[in-house]
């Protein structure tokens, strides 16, 4: 069976340098074999300016699960730099998906999808794939579409 960083290499994902906090928190606290990750925002992709907004409000569905899945890579590389290796991951245990949403948007499971099916890509799908919230927000920080904070379970 692959590990998470030979997984990474085979679905050729290469994971952007790990975001530095805007404010006064800890990206990651382990706290004996949990790993919690602070909410991250989405990646910002080379070359394409970073999407802003709310969905259902100028933003399709596919634009936040794209929005969810750029979170997700922005977390893989906070987990990489603070483990050192994305293979001391036993799995995921509990994400938090937060979206930007108009009082009328109901699809916040299919936006957060994005960010669970990149986590069980990259770890399997019985480590990958961990109990999930997914919500909406009237806003969030800079006017990004998505949010996610999450706990691993680490060796």
């Amino acid at each position: 069976m692959a590990t998470a960083e030979q997984r990474l290499q085979e679905l050729n994902i290469a994971l952007p340098p790990p975001p530095k906090p805007v404010a006064k928190y800890q990206p990651t606290v382990q706290v004996g074999n949990l790993l919690y990750v602070s909410g991250h925002g989405p990646a910002k992709e080379e070359g394409k300016p970073m999407l802003l907004g709310k969905l259902g409000a100028g933003l399709s569905v596919e634009q936040g699960k794209e929005s969810a899945r750029l979170v997700g890579l922005n977390i893989l590389a906070t987990v990489r730099n603070a483990l050192g290796s994305l293979n001391r991951v036993k799995r995921l245990v509990k994400t938090l998906g937060m979206v930007n949403a108009a009082p009328d948007f109901h699809d916040h499971p299919l936006v957060i999808n994005g960010f669970s099916e990149l986590m069980a890509q990259v770890f399997g799908e019985e480590a990958g794939v961990g109990s999930r919230s997914a919500v909406g927000m009237g806003s969030l920080p800079g006017n990004i579409p998505v949010e996610i904070e999450c706990v691993f379970e680490v060796d």
